[in-house]
């Protein structure tokens, strides 16, 4: 049986590693396992989906705010139903 291997597009893509201080820490995404987008960003903001579950909750992060995050990082909280995707108005 041959075995066909489509060669990927991102073959020639090359990246560096960001450095630490460029970097968040202690960022507590969700662990549920839905498909959805648990990060979105804009110009000025991070949001990320802390738990998708029942009352779901996100933080929204500046973009200055790098490095240790605090744990008691205030959340967008209230929903009554799962949280499964984020997003930011594309018109603000």
């Amino acid at each position: 049986m041959s075995r066909i291997v489509r060669s990927s597009k991102f073959r020639h893509v090359f990246g560096t590693v960001a450095r630490k201080e460029d970097c968040y820490d202690d960022l507590r995404a969700t662990r549920s396992a839905w498909d959805s987008n648990y990060v979105a960003v804009n110009p000025s903001y991070v949001a990320v989906l802390y738990e998708s579950g029942g009352g779901g909750a996100f933080a929204v992060i500046p973009l200055g705010m790098k490095g240790k995050i605090d744990p008691k990082l205030p959340l967008v909280t209230g929903h009554k139903s799962p949280v499964l995707d984020i997003d930011w108005n594309p018109f603000k």
